[in-house]
Formats: C-alpha cells, structure tokens, sequence
C-alpha cells in the first residue's frame, strides 16, 4: 500500500536535491525539472522495489536520477526520422568492406578467448542489448561484479584489437 503522507515528505525533501544535482551535471533547468518529475514518479510507482539492505533511500534515488539524466541525453541525440536520408545509399567501397571484415574476425576471436564468465556477459550487454542491471536480474550476480567483469573483458578486447 501506498501512503501518501510518506511519499510527500520524500518528495518535498528529494525533489530539489535532484533537481540540483541534475543541474550540476549538465542538465539544464528545464530538463533537470523534467527529469526530476520523472524521477519522484517513478519512486511513487516502485516504491515496492526499494531494498534497504542494497543500498540507502538516497542511493537509490539518485542512481534513479543519473539513470534519468542518461536516457534523456541518449533520446536528444537521436535523429529526427524526418532528418535521415531516404533513397539507395552509396556502395561502401571494397577495402572498406576487407578491413571490417578483418577487424570483425579477429574481434570474434579475441571475445572466443575471454574467460566463460566474462564472455557471457560481453555477450548479453552487447549483443543482448540488456543493462548492467538486468543481466544482474538474469544472472543473480551482484551489479558490481557484473560492472568489473565487463570492464576487465573490455579492457582485453582493446589490448587485443591492438
């Protein structure tokens, strides 16, 4: 159940606090504001998820609210439909086409020799297109052994795109 009174000391104490620190890491008012709406709401609508033992109400607010900010910014650079070419594209040339191929190959490879536990999760963040968060649903790892496995895997792959 949902009470009222609780959300709106959470809201009058987290709506400007949020607002601020979205300011301070580059949004402006207006987004900042939007977002932060967005923010409280979802709080009002998940409530239920908050788990005391993960992490303090503050915490998750305002992971909630940098993961607001980073979905905005995301949607702001995505082009207008209207603005995208339409009509045959020109042909890419042949060494183009070699080199990608070439490159695709040995990355291939390079992910063939990771260590199983970071292989998988290479390939569910990038070609299962999930977040940290949900292969952390879907494994039951912990979300900071998934951000270190994928870092380390990360940093393999450059070394071994080199």
């Amino acid at each position: 159940m949902q009470d009222q009174a609780a959300f709106a000391e959470l809201f009058h104490h987290f709506a400007p606090r949020v607002k601020a620190f979205l300011m301070k890491s580059g949004a402006d008012a207006a987004l900042a504001e939007e977002c932060a709406q967005d923010v409280m709401a979802t709080l009002w609508q998940k409530a239920h998820l908050f788990d005391p033992s993960r992490a303090s109400v503050a915490t998750w607010v305002f992971t909630i609210a940098r993961n607001r900010r980073v979905d905005a910014i995301r949607k702001m650079k995505r082009p207008d439909p209207a603005d995208l070419p339409w009509g045959p594209e020109s042909e890419p040339d042949q060494a183009d086409i070699l080199a990608l191929q070439q490159e695709s190959a040995l990355l291939g490879q390079a992910i063939s020799r990771l260590p199983d536990k970071q292989k998988l999760l290479i390939e569910k963040a990038y070609f299962g297109d999930l977040s940290h968060r949900e292969i952390a649903r879907q494994t039951g790892l912990p979300l900071g052994t998934i951000k270190s496995r994928i870092r380390l895997a990360l940093d393999r792959l450059r070394h071994a795109m080199k």
